[in-house]
């Protein structure tokens, strides 16, 4: 990969680099974003991370999004659609808000407000890592990763996926080779939701991995790193 191209990791909400860190040992020269500050719309969190790729020299970007980070992902795509070489949407989704979305969200952010943000963060997470996984080193990892953030920002992250913008135009319009993936066992955004995700996509590559949740760079670290490989040896767009 020349110097001027490089691959860009995107957290998801309330997570940094530490989701990461089996990726950065795997892929030293990448990019990985550690966050996003208080940002609040996924406009703002695309801008810093372009930000950063301009500080690296990167004129042309690999973009991964994870969950959050995949809706990130598509507004790098809506800010500098020139620069995306290849993208890769990982346990996300491309859906609107929904009806009853706000008030879920309201509901999990009144625990944090009630009992503290140390509740909520043990009532979100568990399900977002499949039931064998979650008595590991990673998990802890995951855990105190989350802890660190706080509640003002988990309200500000929640404030910017409320108010995402439609991804369909953006969809129709993608060529680039794009690496769909998630967990098997995700519940939050499961393999049926990717495989819609892939169907929409003109070059698309689908990958669901055994035993994996939606927290699967930590799940399934060479899996990841093994379809990250892959993905990169596709031919890029441009």
């Amino acid at each position: 990969m020349d110097a001027a191209e490089m691959l860009m990791f995107l957290p998801g909400l309330i997570c940094d680099s530490r989701m990461y860190a089996p990726q950065q040992s795997a892929f030293p020269d990448a990019i990985v974003v550690d966050g996003y500050g208080m940002a609040d719309s996924l406009a703002e969190m695309a801008r810093i991370a372009l930000a950063q790729a301009d500080e690296r020299g990167a004129e042309k970007l690999d973009v991964f999004g994870h969950s959050m980070g995949g809706r990130v992902a598509m507004e790098v795509v809506r800010l500098a659609p020139h620069r995306v070489r290849r993208l890769a949407l990982v346990s996300t989704g491309i859906h609107p808000v929904g009806e009853n979305e706000p008030a879920k969200r309201a509901e999990l952010q009144k625990i944090g407000y009630d009992n503290g943000f140390e509740t909520l963060v043990d009532t979100w997470l568990p399900p977002m890592v499949a039931d064998a996984n979650r008595d590991t080193p990673e998990y802890a990892v995951m855990r105190e990763m989350c802890l660190s953030k706080g509640q003002a920002m988990f309200d500000a992250q929640i404030k910017a996926l409320l108010g995402r913008p439609p991804f369909d135009d953006l969809l129709a319009r993608l060529t680039c080779p794009t690496l769909v993936m998630t967990g098997e066992l995700d519940a939050w955004a499961p393999p049926s939701q990717h495989e819609t995700i892939a169907s929409k996509l003109a070059n698309s590559h689908l990958v669901i991995v055994p035993g994996a949740g939606h927290m699967i760079q930590l799940e399934a670290p060479d899996a990841v790193n093994r379809a990250v490989s892959d993905w990169l040896a596709m031919p890029a767009d441009g």
